[in-house]
């Protein structure tokens, strides 16, 4: 017992100075949620592009859209559908929906472009033989997807702000 004990107080010592920070962590007196918060979002195209944007607000900020933003987030997203299991008789039975997504985060004061990505996140659903299943499952889908890619999107742009912090900090 008390090895394993001493193990586990070893293992977070090496943990511990190995230079590991937590994305959400403190970042000297604030922490990366204050630049999320700090963040607007601009109208996305389209019902899946709207699903996003929500999506972000949520996860960026939940609170409010913030009154003198800090910056500009610019989402360009693509959807494609594409059938994958075709039966003998060329009925399709499962489908791929890829959504597709370049953002650049921009600075409001001086316009300019801070740092720019993409994703791309590939789901499955089913086709049915009734309509309705069908589009829920397409629906369903869709949720999914949105879920996956605001996840990606928020993880860039806090990777983004915590190498800047770590850039200000070593200057």
């Amino acid at each position: 017992m008390l090895s394993k004990i001493s193990l586990l107080v070893f293992f977070c010592l090496i943990v511990s100075a190995c230079g590991f920070k937590p994305l959400y962590g403190t970042k000297g007196s604030e922490n990366i949620t204050t630049d999320f918060f700090n963040i607007r979002i601009a109208p996305i195209k389209g019902r899946v592009g709207q699903m996003l944007s929500n999506e972000l607000k949520y996860l960026l900020n939940p609170m409010h859209e913030p009154y003198k933003p800090k910056y500009r987030l610019i989402i360009d997203i693509v959807q494609s559908i594409r059938s994958l299991a075709v039966k003998k008789t060329a009925l399709a039975t499962r489908s791929n929906l890829k959504l597709t997504s370049q953002y650049r985060l921009i600075d409001t004061s001086s316009l300019k472009s801070l740092n720019s990505g993409s994703n791309a996140i590939t789901v499955s659903f089913n086709i049915y033989t009734s309509n309705y299943a069908t589009l829920s499952a397409e629906k369903d889908a869709k949720k999914r997807a949105v879920k996956e890619l605001a996840q990606d999107i928020r993880l860039q742009i806090g990777a983004f702000f915590m190498t800047q912090s770590h850039l200000n900090l070593v200057q």
